[in-house]
């Protein structure tokens, strides 16, 4: 029996491509590839005919190819300036346009959606405005593979910087239900794009932040806090070293704040390394409890801090040798010297 085959002509054709004419819009054409005819031929087979591109079109693809990676390099350059650096949330449309002008403004759709697809791009929105970021070739290998949802979880503990967001606040913000957010959190967490962290505030609720980042002190509590509790030996152990360089160094005559601070990084008094605020705060604490104070100044206008003369807490007088025989205030002279003015509260120190 001998069959009868009507002849059947295909054609492979590559599909069409978006590309952007110079007026902005984006236009459809078909690749320049070239095209393959296949013939009825023998039984066993086809004729394969191929139909040669014209050199023009070639040379045109190659020179908008060109163009286009030129965009991009551009693109990454302002991404990656002073002037991205200065906004933290990335760069606004606005702004990308002012610096590209309008005309490489319009092209830098299919830029964006190439960095986007290979995730080395991150748009947020805020208010109306979109921003973008880019991202490093080791934080994009690990976006590989993630969906939307767990990229706004991402955005969302990334806009937190390093005061971290409590978990109830990104299940608000994301509208995502708490088992698939659990979920995101975990897959987030094996690969090293957030963390976990707690806050001397509230200690028994979770929050999350991007895991490069150093926790703001406002959650740990600076260094007067160990495990996110207050670390009273430590303070007291600092307190005393604090005295002893007030009542020895420069012979009790008198010490600045930057002496002390130097003498403690010399003697390692301190597991972590203190600037002059969280000493001056050490030093606030003695001053508070009248053990030391500020006797002057030096040449360079800091003030010479010495141990405090108690003028008396526990008064070795009785209530009527403060009166004159008048029954007026007196004052009250000491055996170190220091007077107690009239109507003078005894717990000030002499100045």
């Amino acid at each position: 029996t001998t069959s009868t085959t009507n002849p059947i002509f295909l054609t492979t054709m590559a599909p069409p491509r978006i590309r952007r004419a110079g007026s902005g819009a984006p236009s459809v054409r078909a690749s320049k590839k070239p095209r393959t005819t296949i013939n009825p031929g023998s039984r066993r087979g086809a004729a394969v005919v191929a139909e040669p591109v014209p050199s023009s079109d070639v040379a045109q693809e190659e020179d908008e190819e060109a163009e286009a990676e030129r965009l991009k390099q551009e693109f990454l350059k302002l991404l990656s300036s002073d002037i991205a650096k200065r906004h933290s949330s990335g760069l606004s449309n606005k702004v990308i346009k002012q610096q590209l002008g309008p005309e490489k403004y319009v092209k830098l759709v299919p830029v964006i959606n190439e960095m986007m697809n290979t995730s080395k791009l991150i748009m947020s929105r805020i208010g109306d405005s979109l921003f973008y970021k880019s991202v490093s070739d080791e934080i994009a290998s690990k976006f590989i593979g993630l969906d939307v949802k767990a990229k706004m979880v991402y955005q969302v503990i990334e806009k937190a910087g390093n005061m971290g967001v409590w978990t109830k606040d990104i299940r608000t913000q994301t509208n995502i239900q708490q088992q698939a957010l659990n979920k995101i959190f975990k897959t987030l967490e094996g690969r090293q794009l957030i963390k976990p962290v707690k806050s001397v505030t509230a200690k028994s609720k979770k929050m999350y932040m991007l895991y490069d980042l150093v926790p703001a002190k406002e959650l740990t509590g600076g260094p007067w806090y160990t495990e996110l509790e207050f670390d009273h030996e430590f303070i007291t152990e600092l307190r005393n070293f604090v005295l002893h360089c007030v009542r020895r160094l420069n012979g009790g005559k008198g010490v600045t704040m930057s002496e002390i601070s130097e003498k403690m990084a010399a003697a390692k008094v301190s597991r972590v390394q203190l600037n002059m605020d969280e000493v001056q705060q050490l030093m606030q604490t003695l001053a508070y409890d009248f053990l030391i104070e500020q006797a002057s100044v030096n040449g360079r206008g800091e003030g010479l801090f010495v141990a405090a003369r108690k003028v008396t807490s526990a008064c070795d007088f009785k209530w009527w040798d403060a009166l004159s025989p008048d029954f007026h205030f007196r004052n009250i002279r000491f055996e170190d010297g220091v007077v107690l003015q009239a109507h003078e509260p005894h717990h000030h120190t002499s100045s």
